[in-house]
């Protein structure tokens, strides 16, 4: 007579080997990532707008702390000798159109050693996205650049938001999300989330520095392009069969003879 393999019922199941396979967690459904990806849009979009509409209405609050700040700023410029110079290198190097290219040498590599390509193409379509809303938001608003009594530099377009501080912001954190899985260190990923926030900071200190924007430009910039990749990134999460988080599969190697 055969062993009958059930186990009474309420009794504890038989500890598991070192070899069996624990189930993995289940992965939201397309429909909640989806959810939340539309969420946290709407929440960058809604403070992106607070924002927008104190400046097309012209808070006054808010035009006297802009317009204070940048004078304060560019007067400090001015005698400063020697930071007018950095400052301009500094924005011609963030300038999008030659941030782009490093940054898309990074994920290429990324996918090149990682073989995650899905999450590269990702990393490299929502720098794209939130470079196009960030140009969509300037020709909504319309708002003029800062004018002052003594310029240190001059800059065309539309002020709000600031397109520098939008891109940096959404390079560096979709970067920091891009590379996320392959930093094993608590202390390489607070350093890859100083980095992002650091880089993003000066960029926009440096264009409040310049005179060429007003502070509320570039912190509304900073939270568009941010706002934009964690939305992207909350709807692309878990999109792949393979669990996020997890290192590719290693192909197996045929044994020595």
């Amino acid at each position: 007579m055969g062993t009958d393999q059930r186990h009474p019922q309420g009794a504890a199941a038989p500890p598991r080997g070192p070899g069996s396979q624990q189930p993995a967690p289940a992965a939201p459904s397309r429909a909640r990532r989806l959810v939340r990806a539309v969420l946290a849009a709407l929440s960058t979009a809604a403070v992106v707008m607070v924002f927008a509409l104190l400046v097309r209405e012209q808070w006054p609050p808010l035009v006297r702390f802009d317009e204070r700040l940048v004078t304060a700023a560019t007067a400090y410029t001015a005698s400063t000798p020697g930071l007018l110079p950095v400052l301009r290198v500094w924005q011609w190097a963030f300038a999008a159109s030659r941030l782009f290219v490093p940054v898309a040498a990074v994920c290429l590599l990324f996918w090149w050693r990682t073989g995650r390509r899905t999450r590269a193409w990702w990393a490299l379509g929502t720098i794209l996205v939130a470079w196009v809303v960030a140009n969509v938001a300037k020709e909504l608003v319309q708002r003029a650049r800062p004018v002052l009594d003594a310029p240190v530099a001059n800059a065309a377009g539309y002020s709000f938001p600031s397109g520098h501080a939008a891109n940096t912001a959404s390079m560096t954190t979709a970067l920091v999300v891009l590379v996320w899985p392959e930093l094993r260190t608590r202390r390489a990923r607070t350093l890859a989330v100083l980095a992002a926030v650091g880089l993003t900071g000066l960029t926009a200190a440096d264009r409040v520095l310049l005179g060429v924007h007003y502070p509320s430009d570039v912190l509304a910039g900073a939270l568009l392009g941010s706002g934009v990749v964690i939305a992207s990134y909350l709807g692309y999460r878990g999109w792949s069969h393979r669990r996020e988080g997890s290192p590719p599969p290693r192909p197996t190697r045929p044994p020595r003879r």
